[in-house]
């Protein structure tokens, strides 16, 4: 007769049930785990996450909750603490639909920044300038124009506190959006470099027997007069005739800086060209001071491949189309004045 104990009878039913539950365990822990880590957590299409110099963990996860970018907050507080995320590091990082919490740790943690195509514009001041820099990257705007007026730091560069933001030429750079002030001005000196070590541009600066200051100071000339690409090397070719004639150049552009930025003027008036200020070039000879904004790449480059011609004068067309007639003869350019007077007056334009 067989005999079964008790233990061996207990044994046989309960063994498959424990390692069922033991299973059930391990897998929902996994599906828990793999949810926490690799379940997409970025709404929409994703964005920029920016998280300033000096931050904590405390204060990522503050601005994470803060930024509308998160799913699931709290399974991404979860993995922050986790994983290995040691080292805040601050910058720029891009965030897409399909990442979950371990992609975006990951990213943080390995300082994986996404670069900021950081425009600089031709305005006339740096203190315009510094704004439009300061609100693309974590720089200062007054930590920028306090710099580009120190003398001793300009110096490095060989420059001074006066002509300092001339090496800032307008362009659209790729740099981090934390980059630090030093790394900074040294990226805006490296294209400056480049772009003036060019063999084609040094050789006709020698030609036109004009130093870089002074091409930067007419190329800013010829950008406050037109904003047609096409006829840039024109207008440089009017103004170095004139500098060659020792004729005063008579640039509106030039009344117009001492005048009030924010109220631009369509007309130049008698009482405007009679103003005694040190820009006015309808009473100085030869070039202003220096620039009167800061011109961009192609305005230089417009100075140094002038178009060669005989004009001595040029007026904007009476049809407001932006372009100019040019003139060789002051009567042939008083012609073109008048037609241009006419049109502003039928438009009732005054001022």
């Amino acid at each position: 007769m067989e005999r079964h104990t008790g233990r061996r009878k207990y044994g046989f039913h309960f063994l498959p049930l424990a390692v069922s539950v033991a299973a059930g365990l391990a897998l929902g822990a996994g599906l828990f785990f793999y949810w926490i880590l690799y379940r997409p957590n970025v709404k929409d299409e994703g964005g920029f996450f920016y998280i300033h110099t000096g931050a904590d963990h405390s204060e990522v996860v503050e601005t994470l909750v803060q930024s509308g970018l998160i799913k699931n907050v709290w399974s991404l507080e979860y993995a922050i603490r986790h994983l290995d995320y040691s080292r805040v590091y601050a910058g720029r990082f891009k965030f897409t639909a399909d990442m979950g919490n371990i992609d975006i740790v990951r990213i943080l943690a390995g300082n994986l920044q996404s670069a900021v195509n950081l425009y600089i514009p031709s305005v006339q001041t740096k203190e315009k300038m510094a704004g439009v820099i300061a609100r693309q990257i974590e720089l200062d705007s007054a930590a920028i124009v306090q710099t580009i007026n120190d003398g001793d730091f300009a110096s490095r560069y060989g420059f001074s506190a006066e002509n300092f933001v001339w090496m800032f030429l307008p362009n659209t750079y790729q740099m981090y959006w934390n980059v630090g002030l030093q790394d900074f001005f040294d990226r805006i000196n490296r294209e400056w470099n480049v772009f003036w070590n060019s063999s084609e541009r040094e050789k006709k600066l020698k030609s036109l027997k004009m130093s870089k200051m002074q091409v930067i100071t007419l190329a800013s000339i010829v950008n406050g007069e037109t904003n047609k690409t096409d006829e840039m090397p024109d207008i440089a070719g009017v103004y170095i005739n004139r500098l060659r004639r020792r004729m005063r150049l008579q640039a509106d552009p030039t009344v117009r800086y001492a005048q009030d930025a924010a109220a631009p003027r369509h007309r130049i008036l008698l009482s405007d060209v009679r103003k005694k200020h040190a820009y006015n070039t309808y009473i100085i000879y030869g070039l202003p001071p220096g620039p009167i904004n800061i011109p961009a790449p192609h305005h230089i480059d417009a100075v140094l491949n002038y178009r060669e011609h005989e004009y001595l004068y040029f007026c904007a067309k009476e049809d407001f189309s932006g372009y100019h007639n040019f003139a060789a003869t002051y009567p042939q350019h008083l012609s073109n004045a008048r037609k241009y007077q006419r049109a502003l007056n039928k438009r009732e334009i005054y001022r």
